[in-house]
Formats: structure tokens, sequence, C-alpha cells
């Protein structure tokens, strides 16, 4: 889940409770009135409890125990949590009832037949903390309460209401939706439309006649199924959302009848409502992007603007990693620039979302080519700082958060994350960046053979990258090693990989003999001879180390980021 840039209001536990009603959610005990807002959706891991922002929604999942629930809910108010949600049934005792009391953790149950990623989605969409009555940092009302939109519309026709996208997902519905047949029941657990229902609906050509029509649409029942317990299908009005001649999504009312002229001149009006509600939700999604990534740039600069784009970005003065993402287009240039970036801005919402699962204040946007991410990360040695033992085991940390990324993402390209150094705090962030700069500089040859690295794992090459930026390009090879290359093209030679192997196996003729597969005594015999033509002084440390920098940094310059 992205952190808002912007203060807009959150939606309090009364008002999800309200929403969802006990389609979804039910109280079992507690008070659901005490917190105002919620601030995150947190999912419960006893193993490795995650940092709960104030008045969180908490997961239990795999949570059912009487005894185990009071002991969560003791523990959850400690930390400021508002609610914690369990799968039903849920069995309570005086323990459990007094631990919510005493705690002020409201406890919910959770419908079975749903999965918990569909729940967390949709108390996200409720808790993102926009309002169509407020405005924004742009001067417009807010555009993300769908939920309010669906609400205001069924009360209009007096009848249960879903918006959907144009793939029949579940964007948002309406209050009293629990009378309603199975399939509205499914769409709304499932938070899309069943994939039965919407194939009837394609054979019959029901898509193509809501969209040939800007006007509301009457579709009578479906056949029900052959299970004689299942309540029948009823009708529904049905129109579709446009924005000029595109198609954004429909609007679906359970109605027993067509609507009268005055409902359907409603709801027509409505439609355009939600057009415009949508619209601005997808340019509000780029705008928010953009916002982030100036905030972020800022923060990551250190610089005098940096801890007030730090405080809007949602972070505390914490040590902190830097992650830089960016993919490798292994086409060479032959894929659409729209779709690279279509690709690296799906892997940037990806990104976020899985840092903001380890830890609440985490933050990523897309800068340039680069994805930059913040994850506060405490050393377990929190004597030492960024120094020491502690730092390196929050970098290795910070690492393994960025494998396990890249093993759950798809990517049709090769996505490749450096890791910086510890910040103490956020003075120092720009160092961080830096450091994870410069392992993705290192990445993206493809020499270290791996995806994702910490400074300390690619530091030499790092350096000689550097380096080869500060030497010019004409002045290498010179002196020794440029006479062996001009012998080596005129003669059809091997003496400069004779002289390279020898010094990468520090002068052990066995060794390099063997890695070039060529006997001792000729191998000596060319070593000699590289030497007479170079006129190097092998014995000398400083030939050899001039001779040893000028290979590597010859190599680098015929890389791939050359």
């Amino acid at each position: 889940m992205l952190i808002p840039v912007t203060t807009l209001p959150r939606a309090s536990l009364g008002r999800v409770l309200e929403e969802l009603g006990t389609t979804l959610l039910d109280v079992v005990c507690g008070d659901v009135e005490r917190a105002d807002d919620i601030g995150g959706i947190v999912i419960h891991d006893p193993l490795d409890e995650p940092e709960l922002p104030e008045n969180a929604l908490v997961l239990g999942v795999g949570l059912h125990d009487p005894a185990d629930l009071a002991r969560v809910v003791t523990h959850l108010g400690r930390s400021g949590a508002a609610a914690l949600v369990v799968r039903e049934p849920v069995a309570t005792d005086e323990g459990l009832v007094a631990a919510s009391r005493a705690s002020g953790v409201a406890l919910l149950s959770f419908a079975r037949g749903v999965s918990w990623t569909h729940l967390a989605g949709m108390l996200r969409t409720l808790t993102a903390g926009s309002n169509p009555y407020e405005t924004d940092v742009t001067g417009r009302n807010g555009s993300g309460d769908l939920f309010a939109v669906a609400n205001a519309i069924a009360a209009l026709l007096d009848a249960p209401v879903t918006i959907e996208d144009r793939n029949s997902r579940l964007l948002a519905f309406s209050s009293r939706q629990e009378d309603v047949d199975p399939s509205r029941v499914q769409t709304i657990l499932g938070r899309q439309v069943p994939e039965h229902y919407t194939r009837i609906l394609e054979q019959r050509g029901v898509f193509q006649e809501i969209y040939r029509s800007d006007r509301p649409v009457f579709l009578a029942p479906l056949p029900t199924s052959d299970d004689a317990l299942q309540p029948p299908e009823l009708p529904r009005a049905v129109i579709a959302v446009r924005a000029g001649d595109e198609i954004l999504g429909t609007i679906w009312v359970v109605v027993p009848e067509p609507l009268n002229e005055e409902r359907s001149e409603a709801l027509y009006e409505a439609a355009k409502l939600v057009a415009t509600h949508m619209v601005w939700q997808r340019a509000d999604a780029d705008m928010e992007r953009r916002l982030r990534a100036e905030l972020l740039a800022t923060a990551l600069e250190s610089g005098p603007g940096s801890p007030e784009a730090v405080r809007r970005l949602g972070l505390k003065d914490e040590p902190a990693v830097v992650l830089a993402l960016t993919v490798v287009d292994a086409t060479a240039g032959r894929r659409p620039p729209a779709r690279l970036a279509n690709e690296r801005k799906r892997l940037t919402d990806a990104f976020a979302m899985h840092l903001s699962a380890v830890h609440p204040r985490a933050t990523a946007a897309l800068i340039g080519d680069v994805a930059y991410g913040i994850l506060p990360l405490l050393p377990q040695n929190r004597h030492h700082g960024q120094a020491g033992q502690g730092g390196q085991d929050a970098e290795e940390r910070a690492s393994w958060i960025a494998t396990e990324f890249l093993a759950r993402v798809g990517s049709r390209l090769r996505p490749l994350i450096g890791v910086g150094p510890l910040s103490a705090d956020s003075s120092s962030l720009a160092r961080s960046r830096s450091g994870a700069d410069r392992v993705l500089r290192v990445l993206r040859t493809g020499t270290a053979g791996q995806q994702v690295a910490r400074l300390d794992d690619v530091h030499v090459e790092a350096l000689l990258l550097e380096l080869a930026d500060l030497v010019p390009r004409g002045d290498i090879p010179s002196g020794a090693v440029a006479r062996i290359v001009a012998y080596d093209e005129t003669h059809q030679a091997s003496l400069v990989e004779t002289l390279r192997s020898w010094l990468d196996a520090f002068g052990d003729v066995a060794v390099a003999s063997a890695a070039m597969f060529v006997h001792p005594n000729t191998f000596r015999y060319r070593l000699r001879r590289a030497a007479e033509v170079g006129c190097i002084d092998l014995s000398d440390p400083d030939a050899r180390l001039s001779a040893m920098l000028q290979l590597r940094l010859m190599a680098i310059r015929s890389g791939p980021d050359d």
C-alpha cells in the first residue's frame, strides 16, 4: 500500500463496518467507535511482528483459540491498534471479552469463503484517506471515495449498487447488499464478477448492448442453478460509464423492474459523476506518483528541504536503507518505449507494496529509470548505529527483502536491485542512495552475475568503474601494456592474456598456465616474451599494479557499461 503524500482524512472503524456491513465483517466484542480513523492495514505474524501504525486494523490470519485471541488483543492494545479481524466462527469467553474491553481493541469476525487478500484490498480502499467533500493539494475534490458515490446512487434509486471497471472487477459497492442474489454476494466477496456470470452475459451479447447505449439497460434474471436451496437471481439495471468514447466501467443496480423515466435519468446523471471520479482517480494516481517522486528525490538529497520531504512521506528521523531498482531490457532497445515505461511503473508499484508490507513507513517512487525505496530498519546491534556489525545486519536483511521481492514478482525484463549502506538518520540518506547507485551501476554491467547486491559485495568493481571515469579514454592502454597490445595485434599472439592470467594468479605459473590450457614451460616462454616486448620489470610491484589496473580498465571499457 502506498503511503499518501497528502494529509487527507481516513475512514473510521465505524465507517468501515457501515460500508462493508454484515456481508464481510461483524463485531464480536469491543468498542468500534473508539478509533477516530484507521492508520493502516497490517497482517499479524507471530514469528516476525511488524511495527504497527497508530490505530492499525490487524488481520489475524490463523488465529482462533480464545486464549490466543485474548493474548494478542492485549498485546495489540499496548501498540495502539484499533481492531483485530479473525475468521468466522469465533468462540468467545469472558477472558476474551474482558481483554477486548481492557485493551480498547475491538474483535471483528470475517466471513468464510473469501480470501484475506481480497479483504485487505477492500479495507485499504476504504481507508486510503480520501473524501469526496474535501479538496486535495490540486484544488479538486477528492476522487477516491467511490464507495460514498455508490451509497449516494443507492439512496437516490433506493436499490443496492455496485460499480465495476471494464474487466468486471469490483471498484465499490453500496450498503444493503445482504438480501441480494448469489452472484452479487460472490462479486462482493471476490471483488470480481463470477466468471460463469460474465460468460453468460458475453454469450448473450449483454455487454455489447450496454456499451452501444448511453441509457440504462434492463437485464432479466439469469437462469438459476439446479440447487433448489439457492435464492433466485434478481433483475438489474446497468449503464456504461464513459469518458468521451472510452468505456471506463459500469454501474449495476438490483431492481425488480425497468427504471421509470425519472430514475433512468438519475442513473444517467450518476454515470457522469462516476466517470468524473474514475478519470480523476487515474489522473490522481499519476499525480501522486509524481509528487512522491519529487518528495523522495528531495529526501534523498539530504539538503535543506529534506526534513520536510521526509515528514510528508510519513517517515521519521530513524535508521533506514535506500534500495535502487531498475530493469535491463534484454531486447536491446527493440521493446517499445511505452511498454518499457509501463513495466517500470508496474514494478515500482509492486516494489512499494512489498516494502510497505515489511515496514508501514517504507516508501518507494520512480525517479527517471530507477525506482528508489526507503526502508526503515533498526540494526540488531543498536549501539553501533550504521557502523559495525549492527549496520551490516540491517543491510543483509534489506538484501534478503530485495531478493524475496525479485523471487515473487514476475517480469519479462531483468530487474536489478542495489542495496545502499544503512543511514543512521534522514540526514545521511544521500550517502545510502549514493551507495545504492554505485551497486546498481556494477549490476548493470553483468560482471557481478547477481540481481541483488550490497556495496560491500561489489565495492572493488564499483571502485574500478569510478577509476575508469577518471582516466581519459586515450590514456589506456599506455606504456608497457600498450606495447604488448600492439604486438598481439600485429603477430596474432596472446601475450596480453598471458600477462593477465599471471597477474590474476599472483605469479603462480602452474595455476595461470592451467587457466590458459597450455604447458607451464610454454607459459613461462610467453611471459618472458611479454616482459621483453613491453619492457616491463615484473619484479617491480608498481609495474605489476599499473599493468593490472590497465588490464582491468580495458575489460571494463569493452563491456556493456561502456
